[in-house]
């Protein structure tokens, strides 16, 4: 038995069965790139669903994170602490915004924002008490707590997890239509991921997210972008939404944000909608922590220069002229996606996502399917052209172009 079958072994026996990865073992990695336990070297291009924007072991934030290791990493929200005013000033500058409420993880982030929505919807908004609606889409992804799964569509999210929490409208993504036929006078907020990442990197129709800003200004309801993936300059820009030049009433944020170090989330919106809360009603303690926000600090710097979002942006025409050769050969049946993000749905001839990612790590590139058919392609936005064009030959190779 090889060391890495050993180690899959033990991680069977002892680890609860929720995930099914590739049977690949990583030990090590820089860049876009990982090596496994035999010695192996990978080509990343999934970047922990786009948690490492800036690769793995970026020298910035390794060298923030270590700094700060030495000085506090955690006081708990029962104290100050000297990088939590700087955190929260400079997420919300970058945002457009006015305040944040920091969390750990992306699915906390979604329900702080599923609260915050709430209570403002009871406390400016003056929806009778316990008839807050929030308006969701079909084919979400949006965390895997009980609030959550019950509103998604996935059966396999939601089977055995009953039952749920009422007050949410589920309406299909991309629909304006059915999106203000949804909209009552209890409706608080609208949620939705400017890009499905679960669902198969799916980008909605040109004009669909100014519709949404358009529907809730007029309806008094607070737009939630949850751009915990597309956001931190995966598709180009900052944040997915600015594609349409839009800006929503609150950003739910996350994965890149921790720069692949550590997890960090946050709500981010104006004082009016934020300031609903009283000291006592939420929190979290290890939200916001310094070791957290010292490394969330230099992600910001680091977003700021721009340089991130102009690569993804030139480097995802790349990607998205060369999958579009790959449609016109019958070997995929479809592509989407924005910047270095992108769904492939393979020709069911040549095989499942789960069988194609399997097939691709044996040539050294790692991928990860989603819905059966499709394979997900979200490299670092550090990757080189080179590596990312031979990335692509490996997918050639396997389709047999």
């Amino acid at each position: 038995m090889t060391l890495t079958e050993r180690l899959i072994a033990a991680a069977d026996a002892h680890g609860a069965p929720t995930y099914r990865p590739l049977p690949v073992v990583v030990a090590t990695a820089d860049g876009a790139w990982m090596t496994d336990v035999e010695g192996r070297r990978y080509l990343d291009l999934l970047a922990g669903y786009s948690a490492l924007n800036f690769g793995h072991g970026h020298r910035r934030l390794i060298d923030a994170a270590k700094a700060q290791l030495e000085r506090v990493t955690l006081t708990s929200r029962a104290f100050h602490h000297d990088r939590f005013a700087a955190f929260c000033a400079e997420l919300a500058e970058l945002c457009g915004m006015e305040m944040v409420l920091p969390m750990n993880t992306g699915a906390e982030a979604v329900e702080t924002a599923v609260k915050t929505a709430r209570k403002w919807g009871y406390r400016v908004k003056g929806v009778p008490d316990g008839r807050a609606r929030i308006v969701v889409a079909a084919d979400n992804f949006h965390g895997r707590t009980t609030t959550i799964v019950g509103f998604s569509t996935d059966r396999e999210a939601r089977a055995d997890f009953g039952p749920f929490t009422p007050g949410f409208d589920i309406v299909p993504y991309g629909d304006a239509g059915a999106l203000r036929a949804a909209l009552t006078e209890e409706t608080v907020a609208v949620l939705l991921e400017p890009i499905q990442g679960e669902a198969g990197v799916v980008v909605p129709p040109d004009g669909y997210l100014t519709e949404v800003r358009a529907l809730t200004r007029e309806g008094n309801v607070l737009f939630v972008a949850d751009e915990i993936q597309s956001g931190l300059g995966r598709t180009g820009k900052t944040f997915a939404c600015e594609h349409e030049g839009v800006v929503p009433d609150m950003y739910v944020l996350g994965k890149a944000l921790g720069g692949g170090v550590v997890p960090v989330s946050a709500v981010v919106s104006s004082g009016e909608v934020l300031g609903v809360f009283r000291p006592g009603e939420h929190g979290s303690t290890f939200g916001g922590n310094p070791l957290a926000c010292a490394v969330a600090l230099e992600v910001i710097a680091m977003l700021r220069t721009g340089e991130y979002q102009r690569r993804a942006a030139e480097l995802g025409a790349h990607l998205h002229r060369e999958l579009g050769l790959l449609a016109g050969t019958g070997r995929v049946t479809g592509v989407r996606g924005r910047g270095l993000w992108a769904g492939v749905d393979i020709a069911p001839a040549y095989g499942t996502g789960r069988e194609v990612s399997e097939q691709l790590m044996d040539r050294g590139v790692l991928v990860k399917d989603t819905h059966g058919a499709t394979i997900r392609i979200a490299p670092p936005l550090v990757i080189g052209k080179d590596d990312l064009d031979w990335g692509l030959a490996q997918l050639r190779g396997v389709l047999g172009v």
